[in-house]
């Protein structure tokens, strides 16, 4: 591999695409705060509510792998430029959209946008910062991606408090625009354009699988996971990816390299980060029903007080001492000991929160934004360094999908988990379909037996928070005991093909 000449402006590079990454996260969770919004305003029904939040998922999920394949043949400046491009139009359309219809439809646009975008923006900082500086460059990447899903509620609640719901997407625009001006006059491009045709049919499999599969998580706690939608969409999905994992070991010039699964630094990276994704994006999911709802804060009050994990997550990362004591562990052991510290705070929110303590919940929101500064970096070198760099591209985003996956997964399951067991915990008398939230249960119960149904919400809440805990340090076990199996071991090198240098921008 060549020696990657440092760039002066490499760390303005880095901020820029920081910034793009930032305001793609913060879409998955600014939108929650928005809800009562939206269906006052717009006539949302509960299931286009659904879809105006999953649509973005969807579509964001769906395109990853293939995202990062386009990027690593064709430029993943190119791509980075284009993703910024979509997603804010996406964006404005999201904001001057005039029913739900029109919403989810922006919404689809805007997740297209975001998947191009995180499928380039770790890939652009591996080519862009040499072996030496990349760690301090993707544990910054890895602070500011945790910061902007601590901080979308609270972005979400200060706008709504003195604007209308569009405002949270016209705040994506002038960050667009930003980053359209200075990805174009700063990144330099790269890409290894390999192979005589791209791997087109590869594309479409993996797009309709992840699609389906997503579309089934969504869709399963609303109409039931044995329905039959969600059963064909789930089919259609796993067979769509069994048949893309077949193809792709077939040709000469794959989509996804089937070769990087045999190396157990890669196996342990992934499959940790899947579940930590679907502990935490379930239980930050959690969080935000138990603030409202159980502790009664309204929208900007509940999302100030998830800040203190972005804001211990910004406090390491800035001050260095995340990535000193990153650096001075082992891969395995700074993995397993941040997910330990994320899955004791996820236990202390369910324990102490429970009697309706915040002191508690602090407690356990700063021990999981110190396992994120640990974690997150080493988990994203060790992908990233398991792979060849010219695969940069599909390492981003498979991480991306990866992620995407889990976090839907988790809120799915755990809201699932939630629903029965609040369904089960109901006062006679009243009809398990009130389960659905717990302004419904009250209403339909009555003020006789209030106590009753905000205790069994309670009650079904820490369960569930409890399942997200275990399944986060179930993924830190994983993924430590695979890297500790891997050892020292490389990446499988790719086959000698000439791959364009990196050009200077503009």
């Amino acid at each position: 591999m060549p020696k990657v000449e440092r760039r002066q402006d490499r760390w303005l590079i880095l901020a820029i695409i920081c910034l793009a990454q930032l305001v793609v996260v913060l879409d998955n969770t600014i939108l929650n705060v928005a809800i009562p919004s939206l269906t006052k305003e717009l006539g949302a029904t509960t299931a286009q509510t659904q879809w105006i939040i999953g649509a973005y998922s969807l579509a964001q999920a769906g395109l990853l792998i293939a995202a990062g394949g386009l990027a690593d043949r064709y430029g993943r400046k190119k791509v980075q430029l284009l993703g910024l491009a979509l997603f804010g139009i996406g964006s404005l359309g999201a904001a001057l959209a005039g029913n739900p219809g029109q919403l989810i439809a922006a919404r689809a646009g805007m997740g297209v946008g975001g998947s191009l975008l995180l499928a380039t923006s770790l890939a652009i900082i591996v080519r862009t910062f040499d072996p030496e500086e990349q760690p301090k460059a993707i544990t910054i990447w890895g602070g500011i991606a945790s910061v902007g899903v601590a901080l979308g509620p609270v972005i979400g609640g200060l706008l709504l408090n003195h604007f209308w719901w569009g405002s949270v997407f016209l705040v994506n625009l002038p960050v667009a625009a930003v980053g359209l001006i200075g990805v174009a006059k700063l990144v330099p491009e790269s890409k290894d354009p390999r192979g005589d045709y791209p791997d087109l049919l590869g594309a479409a499999l993996s797009t309709g699988g992840l699609v389906g599969v997503v579309y089934a998580i969504i869709q399963g706690p609303g109409v039931g996971w044995t329905a039959g939608r969600t059963l064909l969409a789930a089919g259609l999905g796993l067979l769509l990816l069994v048949v893309f994992v077949l193809w792709e070991r077939r040709i000469e010039h794959p989509l996804l390299d089937m070769t990087f699964f045999r190396n157990a630094r890669f196996r342990g990276a992934v499959s940790g980060g899947i579940l930590v994704s679907f502990g935490l994006g379930g239980s930050l999911f959690l969080l935000t029903e138990h603030l409202q709802f159980v502790l009664g804060y309204g929208p900007l009050a509940a999302g100030i007080r998830t800040a203190p994990m972005a804001l211990t997550v910004v406090a390491l990362n800035l001050t260095g001492l995340g990535m000193r004591l990153t650096m001075k562990l082992k891969a395995p052991v700074a993995i397993a000991g941040g997910l330990a510290l994320m899955a004791a705070g996820l236990a202390a929110i369910a324990e102490f929160g429970h009697n309706g303590s915040y002191p508690g919940i602090l407690l356990g929101l700063v021990l999981m934004g110190a396992g994120v500064a640990c974690s997150q970096p080493a988990m994203a070198s060790a992908v990233m360094g398991s792979i060849p760099p010219e695969k940069a591209g599909i390492g981003s985003g498979l991480m991306g999908t990866l992620s995407e996956l889990g976090n839907s997964l988790g809120v799915a399951v755990l809201g699932a988990v939630l629903t029965a067991g609040f369904a089960s915990a109901l006062p006679s008398g009243v009809p398990h379909a009130a389960a659905r939230s717990l302004p419904d249960a009250l209403a339909t119960a009555g003020a006789a037996a209030e106590h009753q149904v905000r205790t069994a919400f309670a009650d079904s809440l820490t369960s569930s928070q409890l399942i997200g805990a275990a399944a986060v340090l179930v993924g830190g076990l994983i993924a430590a005991w695979l890297l500790s199996r891997a050892g020292d071991q490389q990446p499988t090198p790719a086959e000698p093909q000439p791959t364009e240098p990196l050009t200077p921008a503009g």
